[in-house]
């Protein structure tokens, strides 16, 4: 990947497109100053199809001017904007600074709109159906392509729109989610476990916490081995918010269910990651979309 980052290929795409522009030119001045020698009734000699004469006309001088207007347009163009290589144009201009200029002017418009929701609390604008439709918005725009369009989630994503939450549910703690975002991580815990007979107890012990299938025999003889994921998940599984550690005891599963992938998490460990929205959405939008994600899960308490 190096060999396309190179400088090579900034002087490569600079001098190639100088060329293309310089060799334009002497096309032009060639074509000016060669002259054919014209037969009596004006034409060249050149014959197609039987009947169909070329003239011997000079280029039309509109078009001639065209011509050169056009190479010292893109000469100036290329001074003006990045367009030869690695040099960024003497107006400094760039894709990213356009783009945020127009985000930042977007922002301003809006600006009205969400000052009608600052005074409100989570709760209420849950129940704020113009909001919510806001919040949706929002959502389906930088959310749902992790998150999914409906807020279920997926394998590694959590699901929003239940009563399950790494980092606590309240409003509080999903503003502070969606406005800071989470890096959650799990070490690989093997060598504190044992020998890979001892990770498998332990999974299968990890697996009697909620109910699920599991090797009785194995999950008992791994119970003393949870000793090393306790200071976590806390000596009954049930997690703890405050460190993002999953409740092990719910039958939800973010990274997979079953012995397989519950041993492939002890050996390797996790680490996920939710981008922060501070700086890429502004604070009125973050307390909308945080409400709306909170609302799919109280939707009773949203649709008084």
């Amino acid at each position: 990947m190096s060999d396309f980052t190179h400088s090579f290929w900034s002087i490569y795409v600079a001098v190639l497109t100088l060329v293309g522009i310089l060799a334009c030119g002497i096309l032009l001045w060639l074509s000016s100053r060669k002259k054919i020698p014209a037969r009596s009734d004006n034409t060249t000699g050149h014959v197609w199809d039987e009947d169909l004469r070329e003239m011997n006309n000079p280029l039309p001088r509109w078009w001639v001017g065209m011509f050169v207007i056009t190479i010292v347009f893109s000469l100036g163009y290329l001074v003006a904007y990045p367009g030869l290589g690695s040099y960024k144009g003497e107006l400094g201009w760039t894709q990213t600074s356009e783009y945020e200029a127009e985000v930042k002017a977007a922002n301003k418009a809006l600006e009205p709109m969400y000052a009608r929701f600052a005074a409100l609390t989570p709760e209420q604008l849950a129940a704020d159906a113009p909001a919510m439709a806001i919040g949706e918005r929002v959502f389906m725009n930088n959310c749902a392509q992790c998150h999914g369009s409906d807020a279920r989630g997926s394998k590694g994503f959590p699901n929003l729109s239940d009563g399950d939450w790494l980092y606590g549910g309240s409003p509080a703690r999903i503003l502070e989610s969606v406005s800071a975002g989470r890096i959650g991580q799990m070490p690989p815990m093997a060598a504190a476990v044992g020998t890979p007979d001892d990770v498998k107890n332990l999974a299968n012990y990890v697996l009697s916490l909620s109910g699920s299938p599991n090797d009785s025999v194995r999950a008992q003889l791994g119970r003393p081995k949870f000793a090393a994921c306790a200071a976590c998940h806390g000596m009954d599984g049930k997690g703890n918010p405050a460190l993002g550690a999953p409740n092990l005891a719910d039958d939800t599963w973010l990274h997979g269910w079953g012995e397989a992938a519950i041993v492939n998490m002890i050996n390797n460990g996790k680490v996920n990651q939710m981008p922060a929205q501070t700086g890429k959405l502004t604070e009125g939008q973050i307390k909308v979309v945080a409400s709306y994600v909170w609302g799919l899960s109280h939707r009773a308490v949203a649709a008084k």
